[in-house]
């Protein structure tokens, strides 16, 4: 078992690699096309991320990857290495193994699962390599495309807490909250390749 946070992982259509210095540009680009998809649901979006401010979030996340705190990740395309997308594994509790993860998708590259494929995987490498005993995400009970994924890339549906946090409307939102624990991924997956 690992237990530093992995710099690329690769899939059947992906590579997943942590947020680097330099990478501003592409994650600006990708923001700002996929907007109307992404304001409703996520308030870093809101307003409109600068350059700069995307080159800084990519720095600061590849500073807390080098110190082994957070892995703020982006799956590009291995056919052509196009940035379809970003998730992560956050909030990393030490003593339970646990990990949260989300995740946004380039509005380009909906409806291929490609998304669902980098949730898929880095929930498994998590389970199988980094000794997880729980990944979890959190979604807006409204935001079916989102939980839709969640479920199609393995998590399990734990419960909905219901009027527990404002949504970006300022009104009370229901939560869903799913998670994968190592009893639902018995079996490593051998199409998880790590590097770096």
């Amino acid at each position: 078992m690992h237990s530093t946070l992995p710099e690329q992982i690769e899939s059947k259509r992906l590579i997943i690699r942590v947020a680097r210095p330099g990478d501003g540009a592409i994650f600006n680009a990708a923001i700002l096309e996929s907007l109307d998809r992404l304001s409703p649901w996520l308030g870093w979006v809101s307003p409109p991320p600068t350059l700069e401010q995307s080159e800084q979030s990519c720095r600061k996340a590849y500073a807390r990857f080098l110190f082994n705190e957070d892995l703020m990740a982006f799956f590009f395309q291995r056919s052509d290495g196009a940035l379809v997308g970003g998730s992560g594994l956050h909030d990393a509790n030490s003593d339970l193994r646990c990990f949260e993860i989300g995740y946004w998708g380039h509005t380009r590259f909906a409806g291929r699962g490609l998304i669902t494929e980098g949730v898929a995987v880095l929930s498994e490498y998590a389970l199988n390599y980094l000794n997880a005993s729980r990944v979890f995400l959190t979604t807006d009970e409204m935001n079916i495309a989102s939980w839709r994924l969640a479920e199609r890339a393995g998590f399990e549906l734990e419960g909905t807490l219901r009027n527990d946090r404002r949504n970006l409307s300022g009104g009370f939102r229901n939560t869903r909250v799913y998670s994968r624990v190592p009893s639902d991924n018995p079996i490593a997956n051998k199409s998880v390749e790590a590097t770096g």
